[in-house]
């Protein structure tokens, strides 16, 4: 059988992608991640980076009796994802950390290091997603719609699918996973799931206020005929959609719609004048590498597992439109990602919306 690492973050689900390919009869390494400087720099990750993570991995693999080793990623997940959320944050934006720390830290540093370092045939992870290899290499949703994660790998393209397992994507549930690392008798099997930012351990909003004190500076709140109502206390305090904090009582219930950084502007307005249908999009990737048309039918999903919109898309040269069906409230800097179904199309950043 070939070599596969396994990106073991000390949690249940990649410990049990690592028992499950290893009873397979796979040759299964493990690999952790180290995502914290050697300082104990408080800008560390508090799950699947720490060295209390790194010793929950260590022991899973121990268990299996598979080689494991640990790795420094903590340089460039400090760049390309810590860095990354405060600036685009601080612009009024709302990244997601997680599609970064996929693209630029598990499926381009970890990857390009166990195949060329290491000669590893395929990589596996824990997410909870599922990738087919026949003939052309297709990504789809989990099994488990509750624990899909298909929405943060939009970005993969064929190269990295073709050498992408996904193991536990395949289970029926996370009590399914759970009851699998039992039977292997693996010491993360009733670790809890970690939900928040991982490299922020309380408010997100403190954690950038203290790297970008500039996005934290009052300006005007504003309608959409441009007159002043009113100031807020930042546009690191904002996000699009937000009905609350606004810096201005009316007897209107107020959203902000729009952020506008150079200005240090927020425009607000009330439900109905939310209307953005069409969304300029930059980044934009595809799974097979090209677009399966030039403007093509599909849903777009704009949140993490939020709920499909009908659509169309338009590739152009310096990235794509995607026009909804009906209208919605997404903010620049969320991924839009586009579906077949359970299939994963591609997807892109949102930059900006149009009025309908």
């Amino acid at each position: 059988m070939s070599r596969v690492f396994v990106a073991m973050s000390g949690g249940v689900d990649s410990s049990v992608a690592a028992a499950l390919l290893a009873e397979r009869g796979h040759d299964v390494v493990g690999v952790w991640m180290r995502l914290t400087r050697a300082n104990g720099d408080p800008d560390a990750p508090r799950c699947c980076g720490t060295e209390q993570a790194g010793e929950d991995a260590r022991r899973a693999a121990a268990v299996l009796g598979i080689p494991f080793y640990a790795l420094d990623y903590a340089e460039v997940f400090g760049r390309d994802v810590v860095d990354r959320f405060v600036d685009s944050y601080a612009q009024g934006e709302t990244p997601n950390p997680c599609v970064a720390c996929n693209h630029y830290v598990k499926f381009e540093a970890l990857m390009a290091d166990v195949v060329r370092k290491f000669g590893a045939d395929r990589l596996a992870t824990g997410h909870y997603a599922r990738v087919t290899h026949d003939g052309a290499h297709r990504l789809l949703r989990a099994r488990d719609a509750a624990k899909d994660q298909s929405y943060a790998l939009y970005m993969l393209g064929q190269r990295v699918l073709s050498r992408l397992e996904f193991p536990v994507g395949e289970l029926a549930d996370k009590a399914e996973t759970r009851a699998i690392a039992t039977r292997f008798g693996l010491p993360t099997a009733t670790k809890p799931d970690s939900m928040d930012i991982c490299f922020i351990g309380g408010d997100y909003r403190g954690f950038v206020r203290e790297r970008a004190p500039e996005a934290f500076v009052s300006g005007p709140v504003e309608r959409l005929d441009g007159s002043v109502v009113g100031a807020h206390a930042g546009i690191g305090t904002l996000t699009i959609g937000q009905r609350s904090g606004t810096g201005i009582a009316t007897g209107e219930r107020m959203y902000v719609l729009r952020l506008e950084p150079d200005r240090r502007a927020a425009i607000v307005g009330t439900r109905e004048e939310i209307s953005a249908t069409t969304y300029e999009l930059r980044d934009v990737t595809f799974t097979a590498d090209v677009p399966p048309a030039g403007r093509f039918r599909t849903n777009a999903v704009l949140r993490y597992r939020g709920t499909p919109l009908a659509g169309w898309v338009t590739v152009h040269a310096d990235g794509a439109l995607l026009d909804l069906d009906t209208p919605a409230l997404v903010a620049p800097g969320q991924a839009a990602v586009f579906y077949d179904g359970d299939e994963v199309v591609g997807g892109g950043i949102v930059t900006a919306t149009r009025a309908a």
